[in-house]
């Protein structure tokens, strides 16, 4: 059985290879990412052995709040067996761009930078401060956004607020930490940062040494009070750190590639079918000549493990080059992320690839295999294999009403019965799983009544070949069914994330207009109170705007606990859900409803505020407000008792409205020169808003689209693979319709529209099921999400599964066309 085997897969070498390029598509992907990810590890893992041989033993603070004392420097250092300790300093100097506003959208932190043994910073280009309290260091992110370079005097604000000037004299890479990587990093000498961040202690303090008990007697002299770890530890620490979003990263992509090996299984499990339903007359005389039921169930499966194994080895060298590709694109758009190790293949990887290969081919052809058990020796006596009739069956009915009932139950469950979140989508996603399962159960059903109105319109455009195109399309339901849910797989995740996309940009472009009812916003970067009121007052006397709001806000005790209260003037939407804040007066009080609830506090209840001037007042609750959607704090009181309780604290927030007929110019240009002479105040319109968030979502569902672009491929692969065989199967029919009459290059549309419709039906299943779903999941995601369906995405996601139906029919069409009309006629 094993010489029969191997000369079966010789023979029929160009029917399996589609199939294989299926299998080489999905483990590519999988492959590739577990490459990309050993890659990116290996990057980490020679940043972290860096940092370990460095530090000995690290002393932390516990928070941010309580700085490890300079005192407590000391006492390290008189420790018998520690050669150098040093303290590093952290705390915030935003950067002042060319522009003359504080750069990114976050303050940049500054860092100390000591030499000697300890020294952890990796300068890049140029050199550190050293001891020159006039230069420093930026993290190479910053300077490339700011366009600084080395010998460029850039300035720094203090704690103060103060300017500084500082000549710029190298580049450096923040490495693991996720911080730095995020706001940026400007560096100094010790003394100069502790100068320029007000910092009274040491964030971390660095120790190295000799002796065996070096971690326990710096612990000791620590005290319980703070976090003592090794070197080994805080590099570990810190890659775990960064690692999240690495493992997010790689979890996303695994998940796009269980999407294609599903495709792919789909395509593997149709292959089989046919080519066990073209070999009853081999299979047959295998047993006629003695061969088991169980050696012929072996043949076909160890023909889907050879295939499996051959293809998954070519997936694993596609993959290695995937992630090559992706290590370069990654580096070109200087992702944060350690792509400069050397890219290999770990036993894992090769483990896992040849693994899920095999075992998804193998899988998806023991139902063939098991139908090829089933072919009695006397088919070895028919001149033609006899063509399945499809039945609908009751087993198939029951099965398929019960996963449709269960998949709507668990949809409508997460949609409209739990609260929107994580957990509802879950459960939403498991009855869309649940409803496909339905849908694939009920797919041979309903071939018959799509393609007949699928096909309405090609049957009348293409005549004759038009009409046997369709009827070809419908003749093998089963067949057909199997073949279009791959493409169905991928369109119905195309859509739904289209419709996500659509809805999620209708739903906050709404809210947006709602949360900014304003054309301008002036914002600290810190987001505190420190937009002086001279600013908002200067606004609200211009001729150009029409209304100007004002927000602030201080941290105080409210209710028991610390919370954000403030005060509002002019124009500002509170949005109350309860109560009202007519007169609102001294005494009262406004929570939105989050905070009220954790409280538990009500309209007409009474809770504490503690501020610094009054002392404790005793405030009425007169309104709740929708946190959602309001713009104030968490609790708001009226404007006069706010200065009355902590003074004249600054504005957080200016919103700026343009008066009719005023250019957007024009009023732009007096918005800027009010907070010109305060660099840490940004202006941003409600216009920039909004393209930032759309060019994001933009960006994400581009990826998404791209990688399930994948799924789409190898279920066109599907369908070529399915008219390859359809055609090979139906050679003494096409030569006899050639007898008939029928020209090559109707034979060539006949397929041709075949396919259309194959490509066409799947599409429409998918489209079908992405709309409802995607509407579901905005549902489970967010309860007043504005429901919004991207047509034309719609259109061209169907036009284009049509096209691509027609050309994987080429060379099929081509084929077939080639083939002699007598020779076929004589063939078996």
């Amino acid at each position: 059985m094993l010489k029969t085997t191997l000369a079966g897969l010789r023979a029929h070498r160009l029917r399996l290879m589609l199939t294989s390029l299926a299998i080489v598509l999905g483990v590519g992907f999988i492959a590739g990412t577990f490459v990309l990810n050993d890659t990116i590890e290996a990057g980490f893992a020679q940043r972290v052995t860096a940092n370990a041989g460095k530090v000995d033993v690290a002393v932390l603070a516990k928070s941010q709040d309580e700085p490890l004392p300079a005192d407590l420097l000391d006492r390290i250092r008189n420790l018998p067996g520690v050669t150098e300790a040093q303290g590093l300093i952290r705390g915030s100097a935003p950067v002042l761009g060319k522009d003359g506003k504080t750069a990114g959208n976050a303050p940049t932190t500054a860092v100390s930078v000591v030499t000697g043994p300890l020294g952890r910073t990796d300068v890049v280009a140029g050199t550190g401060p050293g001891t020159d309290d006039q230069a420093a260091v930026l993290d190479e992110n910053t300077a490339k956004a700011q366009g600084l370079r080395l010998g460029d005097t850039i300035t720094v604000l203090d704690f103060r607020k103060r300017r500084h000037d500082f000549r710029l004299v190298g580049l450096i890479d923040v490495g693991l930490d996720q911080q730095l990587a995020f706001t940026g990093a400007v560096g100094f000498t010790p003394e100069t940062a502790r100068r320029m961040t007000g910092a009274e202690g040491y964030a971390e303090i660095d120790v190295k040494g000799t002796g065996p008990g070096l971690e326990q007697a710096v612990a000791a002299a620590a005290g319980s009070s703070y976090q003592v770890m090794t070197g080994a530890e805080l590099a570990d620490r810190l890659a775990e750190q960064a690692g999240v979003e690495r493992r997010v990263f790689t979890v996303g992509l695994l998940l796009f590639g269980v999407v294609a090996m599903l495709v792919a299984a789909l395509v593997i499990y149709n292959t089989f079918t046919i080519l066990v339903a073209q070999r009853t007359r081999e299979m047959a005389l295998l047993r006629c000549i003695g061969a088991t039921r169980r050696q012929v169930f072996g043949q076909v499966l160890l023909e889907s493990a050879v295939v499996g194994l051959l293809a998954s080895l070519a997936g694993l060298a596609a993959g290695y080059g995937l992630a090559t590709v992706a290590l370069a694109v990654l580096g070109a758009f200087d992702v944060p992320l350690p792509t400069d190790a050397a890219v290999s293949l770990s036993p894992a990887t090769v483990g896992a690839g040849l693994g899920v290969g095999v075992t998804v081919t193998v899988c998806a052809a023991v139902l063939p295999a098991r139908a090829a058990t089933r072919v009695a020796p006397i088919a070895a006596l028919r001149s033609e294999p006899e063509e399945q009739v499809f039945r609908t069956g009751k087993a198939r009915i029951a099965f398929a009403a019960l996963f449709l009932l269960a998949g709507a139950a668990a949809s409508g469950a997460g949609a409209f019965a739990m609260p929107s979140g994580e957990a509802a989508l879950i459960v939403v996603m498991a009855g869309g799983a649940l409803t496909f399962l339905s849908v694939l159960i009920l797919g041979p059903v309903l071939i018959g009544p799509l393609s007949a109105i699928v096909g309405a319109l090609p049957r009348r455009l293409f005549g004759m070949p038009g009409r046997l195109a369709v009827d070809n399309a419908a003749r093998n339901p089963r067949r057909a069914a199997t073949t279009t849910v791959a493409l169905t797989v991928g369109v119905t995740l195309m859509t739904l994330i289209s419709v996500v996309s659509a809805s999620t940009r209708l739903t906050m472009t709404g809210k947006l207009d709602e949360q900014f009812p304003i054309d301008y916003v002036l914002v600290d970067q810190e987001r505190g109170s420190v937009i002086p009121r001279s600013v908002g007052e200067e606004l609200g006397a211009r001729p150009e705007l029409d209304a100007v709001g004002r927000i602030r806000r201080v941290r105080a005790v409210f209710g028991g606990g610390e919370q954000q209260v403030g005060t509002f003037s002019g124009q500002v939407e509170p949005y109350v859900t309860a109560g009202s804040l007519d007169g609102f007066a001294a005494g009262q009080v406004a929570v939105d409803e989050r905070t009220a609830a954790r409280l538990g506090l009500r309209l007409g209840g009474t809770a504490e505020l503690v501020t610094e001037r009054a002392g404790t007042v005793s405030l009425t609750v007169v309104a709740l407000l929708d946190g959602d959607q309001t713009l104030l704090p968490a609790v708001t009181v009226p404007e006069r008792a706010f200065d009355a309780y902590f003074g004249a604290v600054p504005d957080a927030q200016v919103l700026v409205s343009i008066k009719d007929g005023v250019p957007a110019e024009r009023a732009r240009a007096v918005v800027d020169a009010a907070a010109a002479a305060y660099p840490n105040v940004h202006v941003t319109s409600a216009a920039e808003v909004r393209g930032q968030f759309d060019e994001t979502l933009d960006m994400l569902v581009m990826i998404m689209m791209g990688l399930l672009g994948l799924a789409i491929l190898i279920s066109l692969l599907g369908i070529a693979n399915t008219l390859s065989l359809s055609v090979h199967e139906r050679t003494r029919e096409s030569a006899l319709l050639r007898a008939l009459g029928l020209t090559r290059a109707q034979l060539r549309r006949m397929l041709s529209v075949e396919a259309l419709l194959l490509g066409l039906i799947g599409a429409l299943v998918g489209v079908a099921l992405g709309l409802v779903f995607g509407w579901v999941a905005m549902r489970a995601l967010l309860p007043d999400a504005r429901y919004a369906v991207p047509v034309a995405q719609v259109v061209v996601f169907v036009a284009l599964s049509g096209v691509a139906g027609v050309l994987a029919a080429v060379l099929p069409a081509r084929r077939a066309a080639r083939a002699s009309i007598v020779g076929s006629l004589s063939a078996e």
